[in-house]
């Protein structure tokens, strides 16, 4: 009998060692039995926890997508307002432990398989959605709500293509900077952008 919590235990490794794995050799090179031996697992006892390399790159998916959530959690719970709100999900997006060098891989093998797995197409679409859909709710509460959805749309792009472009080595393009330059893209957008009344009013929580 395997000991209690050890399944949830063995899942955590093999997702780590994907995100290493992955970072390391590239998404093409990832199996299954080299996963496994990446998390010191035995291969025959993969087929446990996952079905196939899909199934494995669909969890670790979801397991960085929690983890940016919580950190979401975390950074808007100290936010007044809705500008300071749009700057908290700037701040988790860009997190250190959201925005490591092993991470912003796994999410580029995630967007170059999810056009060819329906399940991943799936999984990107909800993403995509959920971060615009953050952005557009404090957003709505300074800018007109046409402005609004294209701000929002805007900035869910920008956030994709500077880590898309820190994910292939683009020189100079640190954590730092690339945090800065979506605060630029934010706040250069709502300085243009017509401004409604009530916009000292916060939004409500995602």
């Amino acid at each position: 009998m395997p000991k209690v919590g050890m399944e949830e235990v063995r899942r955590r490794q093999l997702i780590n060692a994907t995100i290493r794995t992955i970072h390391e050799l590239g998404y093409e090179k990832v199996t299954l039995s080299r996963v496994a031996r990446t998390a010191g697992i035995s291969p025959g006892l993969v087929p446990h926890y996952f079905r196939d390399k899909q199934g494995l790159l669909a969890a670790t998916m979801r397991h960085i997508a929690e983890e940016l959530r919580m950190e979401l959690s975390r950074h808007l719970a100290d936010a007044h307002g809705p500008r300071e709100r749009l700057h908290a999900i700037l701040n988790a997006n860009f997190a250190a432990r959201c925005f490591t060098p092993e991470i912003v891989s796994a999410w580029l093998a995630f967007w170059g398989q999810a056009h060819s797995d329906p399940n991943l197409t799936r999984m990107q679409r909800l993403l995509r959605r959920r971060l615009r859909s953050n952005l557009a709710r404090p957003l709505r509460a300074l800018v007109p709500d046409t402005d609004a959805h294209r701000i929002a749309l805007g900035l869910s792009v920008f956030i994709d293509g500077l880590s898309l472009r820190h994910a292939l080595g683009e020189e100079g393009l640190d954590r730092d900077r690339a945090h800065a330059f979506a605060r630029d893209y934010l706040e250069t957008q709502l300085a243009n952008a017509p401004h409604r009344a009530e916009e000292t009013h916060d939004a409500q929580p995602a």
